[in-house]
């Protein structure tokens, strides 16, 4: 059964259209991210299937039920559509224990108290919270408040659970621990979860799939490892990849041979199989930065002459800032490796890990393999 069925919905605030005719099918089950730059629709997207936000046009469908209508006007209201939302704020009473913020759905449904008591200690602990009943908000970490949060959304046992933002208020090692508590919770609960975020990290990491926004439109729907391995567009690889590193792009130019067609870039010519190219078509060639490999001597056939023109050590990982040929390139290399600013190096491109763009366009070009000397590498 699908859970969760989007047609055409648009979504208009300030007189400004937010959303731009958004179709998405979420399967029951998934851990669905909402992934995209501030301002992208991601967030009002979410508000809009909790029922918070109205569309203006298309159809909700969840669990097979339509919720919402844009052309009819038609809109359940938010309590009726099975679902908790938990927010990037948290939104605990300050004046009650953990125990009645966590109890508060419950108690609204007016559950006997031995069944709310059962309950609300079952999704402490989940959270690994019990002993934290007794106590107010105030007394609380961050990392506390977020698990009251979350235990609170999932003790009415909904069939859809909405997390916005949930853990940008939070420090790098809590955000850490939370990652892997939500991950754990989803595998146990089975529910399906919306999450919405901006990290590319998060995304990866805790995903099934990734849905990525730009300008109120989804580009891309896709597991994480397809996502991260064949972004759709430029705009997406750009965006997509780990945090703080730049992907690589290098510009060049398809032209006709013997062989099929060969892509004339400022550091190589690279013969190309498969079709799907022009003559002149002009392109441009992504690859990431730990798919570059760095050689001091006895470089491998396909590589190119680089210069070093600054090194960002890590600890765990070194990122090497290259020029070929008027080009610059970002190298990650695994380890603490010490290379000399201007030194001379050579640069293998992993042409198997490359994606093809059509400059003008900005979609990525399929079936087309680089190939060396070496065969297809693809």
């Amino acid at each position: 059964m699908k859970q969760i069925e989007l047609r055409g919905i648009r979504v208009t605030l300030h007189d400004k259209q937010v959303l731009n005719g958004i179709d998405l099918t979420i399967e029951q089950g998934d851990f669905m991210t909402f992934l995209g730059p501030s301002g992208c629709g991601k967030t009002t997207l979410l508000r809009t299937i909790a029922g918070l936000q109205q569309a203006a046009g298309g159809t909700i469908a969840i669990g097979g039920r339509q919720v919402a209508c844009g052309e009819t006007g038609f809109h359940m209201e938010p309590s009726k559509r099975d679902l908790s939302l938990v927010f990037q704020s948290y939104a605990l009473w300050p004046h009650m224990t953990v125990f009645d913020n966590v109890a508060f759905g419950l108690q609204v449904r007016r559950l006997a108290k031995p069944d709310i008591k059962r309950k609300v200690y079952e999704a402490l602990d989940k959270m690994r919270i019990p002993e934290l009943a007794s106590r107010y908000p105030g007394e609380l970490s961050g990392g506390q408040q977020q698990r009251v949060a979350i235990a609170r959304a999932i003790v009415t046992e909904p069939g859809l659970l909405l997390l916005d933002e949930p853990l940008s208020n939070l420090d790098a090692k809590l955000r850490v621990e939370m990652r892997a508590e939500l991950k754990r919770l989803h595998q146990q609960l089975k529910t399906t979860v919306v999450y919405v975020t901006h990290d590319q990290h998060e995304a990866m990491t805790m995903s099934t799939k990734i849905a990525v926004f730009f300008n109120g439109q989804i580009v891309q729907v896709d597991k994480p490892r397809e996502l991260y391995n064949h972004p759709r567009t430029l705009q997406t690889a750009e965006f997509i990849g780990n945090a703080g590193l730049q992907m690589n792009f290098i510009e060049g130019t398809a032209a006709a041979d013997s062989s099929g067609f060969t892509v004339r870039t400022a550091v190589a010519a690279y013969p190309a199989a498969g079709g799907r190219l022009e003559e002149g078509q002009q392109v441009v060639m992504a690859i990431k930065p730990e798919h570059i490999r760095l050689y001091r001597y006895d470089p491998p056939e396909g590589a190119i002459a680089a210069t070093v023109e600054a090194v960002f050590p890590s600890g765990a990982e070194t990122l090497v800032q290259l020029s070929a040929s008027g080009v610059s390139l970002t190298a990650r290399v695994m380890g603490d490796e010490d290379y000399e600013p201007g030194s001379r190096l050579f640069a293998e491109l992993r042409h198997e890990q490359m994606n093809i763009y059509d400059q003008t366009t900005g979609i990525r070009i399929d079936e087309v393999n680089l190939v060396t000397s070496r065969g297809v590498l693809r």
